[in-house]
């Protein structure tokens, strides 16, 4: 099979980013939120009951107004990765980031009103039979309403936003395109490389001297516009400080655990696992440094690739990798190969190797069309092929959703991470099976060591940096000097004092911590790549596993994540026994790698 290397958007809106299509849809989108507004003050619990058919419309039509701007938000996302100098593309999500904020506004007003039924009267509501689908959702909104100002206020903080944390967070974008690192290529001569180059080459170029080279030039270029950068993070964070304040709470973690639908004491045990069993990665990261010669390892080091004598991997074509990720999806489950095959069948993908896209990949869900689109950029690695088996695995989890309510369909970032990382491995641990080599197997282990590295160590450090940095941005605006260390100290800790070299500027440098409408987008990775391997161990235990997955994926929307777990496992998420079944698959690879390379260093 000859599959295409390009998506196909005109299947959401035919005509480009100026298409009418689009602009027909956005107008009717703003129509429709008006319309929503009105009938939403006019609405009267009491004599709606008890049937409550008014109210029945007025979910339906919210559903549908959130559902369109989720369409033509992938679509303009999707044209400009694709095309990412197109001029077009910011004065329509300029006009989409508009349409959102009206709609968040009518959705603050309907939670408001949810308060405002009296309780026998929201649990009569919740049993009408279009209704109890959404009943934990509608509860959700209930429950949030409660710490909403009044309209006035709330429309006023939404407003601010577009000037506040989300002009903040566009600004980090402008800055970032100006950030340029001097250096030089292979060969000695001299060049200029972007950000986005620099980093990719800082993480993952083969040669160890080039690489510790690069770094001290990579944190001078941050170094050099770092108050620029310190500026910009502080008001994002002061911003967002002052909205939480203005709704009643100081605990910055609240938003963001609610936003994950995760309790805390999950959180902490989940760290706890972490903290306690990282040592056995640091003893990788030893003898990883060794293969490299070095006693220690860098930070320009965790991420590096291996290239030992006689570990040529096989490069894939694109349709090698369709048919490798098809192939073995279909030993875990049939429907994943099938919705796979669909998706490289019916141009899903953007993958062609080209100047002019955006770095980075990504799946988003089109809700109304019920399709999904994913951009990356494939070159033939077997990383590659884990990157576009990772995607798939998000495309898959939107497709066993797709009958459901529009609401039901909202599932967290924690356990948006689960599906993906569970294709990932499926993909990874089948890379490493087909190995012809002991060397090409401890390359493709190196590989496959990249997300255990990033969760237990990077992304610890970023976690324990953030919530540092916000306690001491609640008592005043922090400097360059307090931020690089900050961020220093957390990846001392999370590495265990254990690297030779830092980086001290990662505070600058990493975008996830400049996006206007997450923070801590750190946690919800640790705890989809734990949650997914112990749901990975249990489906190499048991077998037969593909219905019991699919129903707990279709149940990530309509319950607590300690609920999700303990009816579809039968586990408990605040203890630690579940996660370590996790560790086990790490270790067991970590065990191989060192077996494998015994006699390389002595």
């Amino acid at each position: 099979m000859k599959y295409s290397l390009n998506w196909d958007l005109d299947s959401l809106f035919s005509g480009g980013i100026n298409s009418a299509q689009l602009k027909t849809k956005l107008t009717q989108i703003k129509t429709a939120i008006a319309g929503l507004g009105d009938l939403l003050d006019r609405w009267d619990a009491a004599s709606d009951a008890p049937q409550y058919q008014q109210f029945i419309k007025l979910i339906n039509q919210l559903q549908g107004i959130e559902a369109g701007i989720g369409q033509a938000g992938l679509f303009i996302s999707a044209v400009g990765s694709a095309d990412f100098n197109n001029p077009d593309v910011a004065p329509m999500e300029a006009q989409l980031r508009d349409l959102e904020t009206q709609s968040e506004n009518v959705s603050g007003k309907l939670k408001k009103v949810l308060v405002q039924v009296p309780d026998a009267n929201f649990t009569a509501m919740l049993t009408q039979p279009e209704l109890q689908p959404l009943a934990f959702n509608l509860q959700e909104m209930r429950d949030d309403g409660k710490s909403l100002l009044d309209d006035k206020t709330e429309a006023l903080i939404s407003r601010l936003d577009l000037d506040g944390k989300s002009a903040w967070s566009s600004h980090y974008d402008s800055l970032v395109a100006t950030v340029t690192v001097p250096f030089h290529d292979a060969e000695g001569h001299p060049t200029t490389l972007s950000a986005g180059q620099a980093d990719n080459n800082l993480l993952g170029n083969a040669d160890p001297q080039y690489r510790a080279d690069l770094l001290p030039a990579w944190e001078q270029a941050w170094t050099d516009k770092e108050q620029l950068f310190a500026d910009t993070l502080n008001h994002l964070a002061g911003f967002r400080l002052t909205e939480y304040a203005a709704h009643g709470t100081t605990d910055f973690l609240k938003q963001p655990l609610k936003d994950n639908r995760l309790s805390a004491e999950t959180l902490n045990t989940i760290w706890q696992v972490v903290d306690d069993h990282k040592q056995f990665l640091l003893d990788y990261l030893d003898r990883k440094a060794a293969l490299l010669g070095k006693k220690h390892a860098g930070w320009q080091d965790v991420e590096a690739p291996l290239n030992l004598p006689g570990s040529q991997l096989h490069h894939f074509t694109y349709d090698e990798a369709a048919a490798f990720i098809i192939k073995h999806y279909g030993e875990f489950s049939p429907k994943m190969a099938a919705l796979a095959q669909h998706a490289f069948e019916h141009h899903w993908i953007e993958a062609e190797d080209r100047a002019g896209k955006a770095p980075g990949g990504w799946m988003e869900s089109a809700p109304e069309t019920h399709e999904s689109r994913i951009f990356m950029t494939f070159t033939g690695s077997p990383n590659d092929v884990s990157t576009l088996a990772h995607e798939l695995g998000h495309a898959f989890h939107s497709s066993v959703m797709e009958d459901l309510p529009y609401f039901r369909r909202g599932y967290a970032m924690n356990v948006a991470e689960t599906a993906s990382t569970f294709g990932e491995l499926i993909v990874a641990d089948a890379n490493v099976r087909a190995a012809k080599t002991d060397a090409e197997k401890i390359t493709l282990l190196n590989a496959k060591m990249d997300n255990p590295l990033a969760m237990f160590l990077n992304i610890r450090a970023r976690f324990l940096f953030e919530t540092h940095f916000y306690q001491l941005r609640q008592q005043k605006l922090v400097t360059p000097a307090e931020l690089n260390e900050l961020m220093l100290n957390a990846q001392k800790e999370a590495f265990g004092h254990d690297l030779s070299t830092y980086s001290p500027h990662l505070w600058a440098s990493k975008l996830h911590f400049y996006i206007n409408d997450l923070s801590f987008y750190n946690f919800p990775y640790v705890f989809g790549y734990l949650f997914s391997l112990g749901i990975y161990a249990k489906a190499q235990q048991e077998g037969n596993f593909e219905d019991r997955y699919i129903a707990l994926l279709r149940d990530t929307a309509n319950m607590s994540t300690e609920d999700l777990a303990r009816k579809h496992l039968g586990v408990d998420l605040t203890k630690p026994d579940f996660w370590l079944d996790g560790v086990k698959l790490i270790k067991r690879d970590v065990a191989e790698f060192m077996r494998l390379t015994d006699s390389l260093v002595k």
